[in-house]
């Protein structure tokens, strides 16, 4: 066969629109695809679990084509430069190769990130237009890299297992295995095209299909295998100086492009400049190069967005954070365990533009959260793998923020022997082993302080319900406990909970604020782009502030400084809070042994250094297992600035460790009531003549809890953790309203009596049905139709929709049992 023919082969094969039309171009010719022809990937008939048992996901396996399309970009530059990928003089990381190979980039200026981004492309293919008929969609992965010649093929792209970049520390790829995760995901047949030319010019563009190898009688195995297509003993090729394949602002003319045909992505995907550029963002928190989507005309005539550039989350956060965020921040922390890992958050608000809050959850929601990642693990910038929400309300019990909170926790410069167990080979999810659980945990007690950004945040929203209403609670609990079964549980909790003495109503007399103190107007922050000030709060004027730490303790240092909030996560001109070890005193047998400098602050001590947040920024220090008490040691802090670092010395002495006391339980009687929640009434007007002062309105309760009020609202839970805090009962429900025009022209005691029942009613059903749920231990999921996997749903969020969905009205209207018995006999 010669090339022209080649070519003619390699055209019908790229220009088929899905599987059916290739399987159309492989029935036309028999010769060519014989079965003689074909060869088993990797040279291993057995390759089907490697291949299988990779990336769960689509998207997930198709962003490993995308990182692979990095690291030949990264491969290409170093090999131009003359320099060994494996050698020591390559860069040692992703990071330093970037600095290196592109030392001039200003991929954050539109117009040079759309020119940098088109070197590598990913193309949508299909029939349209999609919005007549679900035509399945092809995918072509585009980059301009190192190609490889025909040759290489069965060692570079077809090969298995082969760890062909495990020596090159500047990319991500190691095992040779994630470029064949997307074959599992291609159609039925799973056909994939892999075509490709060395970017040195010098030889032929070669290409084969790669296909699951139709299983017949013969073939005598349990399974079958992937296969590649190998003609007469060779990859085929042909020359060329340059291809017309579609690609933006260019032809091909070398580096390799790779064709997916019919790929199975999940429900809710459409156009790739929308929904797969919301993924490949995610997935992708901070890629190392800007990459390009685009889809077709033919497939969307209606849609004017089919081009786009993208460069990950971090960037697309800073860009809209203006109108998205209510608050961000980050959490530079050093471990004892697992080394270095830097946690940001990022707080969405309750409410965007003129939206309410279920269209601004909406909105971010398919915004940020398209594959439910709420915490985000990533490494080099690709996220390796991710929690759910549960993280949020189950470890850090912050229920409210389970819609709005998105944690992105770098582990690049962990430590390499604690980060190889957090992560499968295939890089899209966390293995369940102790190392997970332990970062889990880590995260929970840092993220989680009560003293800490987030609580700050939940407890600035909750505010606007934060009344006291035991009274009212307590009267509901009084009417209802003698009807209660002895033998129940929930009676024992409401004994408990009317226990109250005068002691506890002092208690909360004295927690009430008192209108008559003065209220100190705090002076404006005005922060400053770049630092002039940083300096340890202290009453002492000393040049060299003595910090004592006991041994099993931890300190919290607490400096002022006049620079910006986002200072040490900002895009431009981002700064650094350093710690340097001076010197050290060992005051053991050796008393003047000074050691100057030969300790680095993290082998000293786990340390957690916080973003700057209005004119504070924090230091955690706790000492390590190196220290001995007695121990002194100068450290250098540093803030970095463009004009000069400003540092401050501090002299840290270890001390005598705390003697850890016992815990004795000697709970009040008001502490006992905390385990039933409080009793709050709420009402569309906040001006409502019916509303009591320490009632609070719909626009209250949604800034508090985060979900949405109307008048299909019967209850709205408030949780924190598993723990059931405060039920809000809609006054101005339709329920409500129902329930009363069964009465005709009721007087004010009836009022009262409707009222009761129905607030009674509501307040115990979701008492019960909360307790009885958390102490069995369900876990709840719903299935949506956008998404194919069901969502985790809070047990709060769950009983409100019961509530809404009829439930009140059944409880209402059938609370008579005897009239009902009554009907039935009937």
């Amino acid at each position: 066969m010669v090339d022209f023919q080649y070519f003619d082969l390699f055209n019908e094969i790229y220009s088929s629109k899905d599987e059916d039309e290739l399987t159309q171009v492989i029935n036309k010719y028999p010769d060519i695809f014989d079965a003689g022809n074909w060869k088993p990937l990797g040279d291993n008939k057995s390759n089907y679990a490697v291949v299988k048992n990779q990336q769960s996901k689509p998207i997930a396996a198709l962003i490993e084509k995308i990182t692979n399309s990095i690291d030949a970009l990264l491969t290409k530059k170093c090999l131009e430069a003359g320099i060994n990928p494996t050698s020591t003089l390559a860069p040692q990381s992703m990071e330093k190769a970037i600095d290196s190979f592109y030392p001039n980039n200003d991929w954050d200026l539109p117009s040079y990130r759309r020119k940098q981004a088109e070197e590598i492309q990913i193309i949508a293919d299909g029939k349209g237009p999609r919005n007549k008929v679900n035509y399945p969609t092809s995918v072509i992965v585009y980059d301009n890299g190192e190609g490889q010649h025909p040759k290489d093929f069965e060692s570079t792209f077809l090969s298995l297992l082969k760890g062909n970049k495990n020596k090159v520390h500047f990319v991500q790829g190691k095992y040779n295995m994630g470029g064949s995760g997307g074959i599992v995901f291609c159609g039925k047949n799973r056909y994939q095209l892999v075509a490709s030319k060395r970017y040195t010019n010098d030889g032929n563009f070669g290409f084969t299909l790669i296909r699951e190898h139709p299983k017949i009688e013969s073939d005598q195995v349990k399974e079958t295998w992937f296969e590649y297509l190998f003609i007469d003993g060779q990859i085929p090729s042909f020359p060329i100086e340059c291809l017309d394949l579609g690609l933006e602002k260019r032809k091909f003319e070398t580096g390799t492009i790779i064709k997916m045909y019919s790929y199975q992505f999940p429900k809710g995907y459409s156009g790739f400049a929308q929904d797969l550029a919301q993924s490949i963002n995610e997935f992708l928190f901070s890629p190392a190069l800007p990459i390009f989507t685009k889809d077709t005309s033919q497939r969307y005539p209606n849609n004017e967005v089919l081009r786009t550039d993208l460069f990950g989350l971090k960037r697309r956060l800073s860009k809209e954070e203006t109108e998205y965020l209510e608050d961000k921040f980050s959490e530079d922390i050093n471990d004892d365990k697992f080394g270095n890992a830097k946690v940001s958050c990022f707080v969405f608000r309750t409410r965007i533009r003129s939206h309410d809050l279920k269209k601004t959850k909406e909105i971010i929601r398919k915004r940020y959260f398209k594959n439910s990642m709420s915490v985000i693990f990533s490494l080099n910038g690709q996220v390796h793998g991710h929690y759910t929400s549960e993280f949020i309300t189950r470890s850090l019990k912050l229920n409210l923020l389970k819609d709005h909170l998105l944690i992105h926790v770098d582990c690049t410069d962990m430590e390499y022997e604690f980060r190889k167990e957090l992560f499968m080979a295939s890089r899209d999810r966390l293995k369940n082993g102790e190392e997970t659980q332990y970062l889990r945990t880590s995260l929970a007690k840092e993220l989680g302080k009560k003293d800490g950004r987030l609580a700050e945040i939940a407890k600035r929203r909750r505010q606007a319900v934060n009344i006291d209403t035991t009274s009212t609670t307590l009267d509901v609990l009084k009417n209802i406990s003698n009807r209660l079964p002895l033998n129940s549980e929930i009676l024992k909790l409401v004994d408990q909970s009317l226990k109250l003495d005068l002691k506890g109503k002092d208690e909360r007399q004295k927690n009430k604020p008192n209108p008559s103190k003065k209220t100190i107007n705090k002076v404006p922050f005005n922060p400053k782009r770049f630092p002039s000030i940083f300096k340890l709060n202290s009453n002492n004027e000393k040049e060299i502030e003595l910090i004592k730490i006991p041994l099993n303790g931890e300190k919290i240092l607490r400096f002022s400084t006049d620079v910006e909030d986002n200072y040490f996560d900002r895009i431009e001109e981002p700064g650094e809070l350093r710690i340097t070890i001076l010197n050290r005193n060992e005051n053991r047998t050796q008393a003047n042994n000074i050691l100057g400098g030969t300790k680095t602050a993290p082998e000293l001590f786990n340390i957690v250094k916080s973003s700057p947040n209005k004119g504070s920024i924090k230091i955690s220090l706790n000492p390590k297992k190196d220290l001995k008490v007695g121990d002194e040691i100068h450290i250098k802090t540093s803030l970095t600035s463009p004009t000069g670092d400003i540092d401050q010395i501090l002299l840290v002495k270890i001390t005598e460790a705390n003697r850890r006391k016992e815990k004795v339980s000697k709970k009040t009687d008001l502490e006992k009531t905390l385990g039933l929640p409080q009793l709050i009434f709420m009402y569309n007007d906040p001006n409502h003549r019916s509303r009591q002062k320490n009632n609070v309105s719909w626009k209250e309760v949604e800034e508090a809890t985060s979900l949405e009020v109307n008048y299909k609202t019967v209850m709205v839970p408030e949780t924190e953790g598993d723990n059931l805090k405060n039920i809000f009962v809609n006054m101005d429900s339709s329920v409500l309203k129902n329930f009363k025009a069964h009465y005709k022209n009721p007087n004010q005691n009836q009022l009262t009596v409707i009222h009761r029942q129905y607030y009674t009613s509501v307040y115990f059903h979701t008492l019960f049905l909360y307790t009885i749920s958390k102490n069995r231990g369900f876990n709840i999921q719903q299935k949506t139709k956008e998404k194919e996997d069901p969502n985790d749903i809070d047990l709060g969020q769950y009983l409100k929709d019961i509530f809404d969905n009829y439930y009140a009205s059944l409880i209402l209207n059938f609370t008579n049992m005897e009239e009902v018995m009554h009907e039935i006999a009937d």
